[in-house]
């Protein structure tokens, strides 16, 4: 625990002097290198939360830029936020953040639910079954379960908790009603991005447990 508060503290100051730059310079390009390095990281965390399924990375990455991308062009295009990096960047690291959660639940029931069921989806692929009718029910769990957190944390927002945004803005001086209209732009934007990320990755990391015979590979 001391080791990843150490690791916090330095990554959180380094990453401040960054943000710091890259917000005097405002900077498109730059802007866009911050949001694909927020990316990788992601991706890569998430793809090691899906330990002993082979190749997650490219999913993740995938996943997670599909989800990031839509979701900020729509709150550009609606006009909620501007493409300038003060605004796009912290954005995009809490889609990326909470895509990445979502992501990794999703691999964990996955290995769960292919090593539990394996069984029928071999008597399904048997009997003549493609790969994903084999295992389509597995695939919508893995879904529903990268999306619950954050639709069980919307449910609660007001009652049992003020989000972190809001309570931000409050404490910076602005009127609670103001704030919560940011509240609300931030929990449609989560609940996009994680159920465009569960969906991408789950769809997407199923053909990792077939070889090209269509044969499931349990280890």
């Amino acid at each position: 625990m001391i080791v990843s508060v150490i690791r916090a503290i330095v990554q959180l100051t380094i990453v401040g002097y960054v943000l710091k730059y890259i917000f005097s310079l405002n900077n498109i390009l730059v802007t866009a290198a911050m949001i694909l390095i927020i990316i990788f990281n992601a991706a890569r965390n998430a793809a090691n939360r899906g330990k002993g399924i082979p190749k997650l990375f490219w999913p993740s990455f995938i996943s997670i830029l599909t989800s990031t991308s839509i979701t900020l062009l729509g709150l550009v295009l609606s006009g909620a936020i501007k493409f300038i990096p003060s605004q796009i960047i912290p954005i995009s690291g809490m889609i990326a953040s909470n895509s990445m959660v979502a992501i990794g639940l999703c691999y964990k029931q996955m290995k769960t639910k292919f090593h539990d069921e394996h069984q029928r989806i071999e008597e399904k692929l048997a009997l003549g079954a493609q790969p994903f009718q084999a295992c389509a029910n597995i695939v919508q769990t893995c879904v529903k379960t990268g999306m619950q957190p954050t639709i069980d944390s919307a449910k609660t927002y007001g009652i049992v908790s003020l989000p972190g945004m809001m309570s931000g803005l409050i404490f910076a001086g602005v009127d609670p009603v103001f704030a919560i209209k940011y509240q609300i732009m931030v929990v449609f934007m989560l609940l996009s991005a994680t159920s465009l990320a569960s969906v991408c990755s789950s769809y997407i990391a199923y053909r990792r447990f077939f070889n090209d015979e269509f044969q499931i590979i349990i280890d």
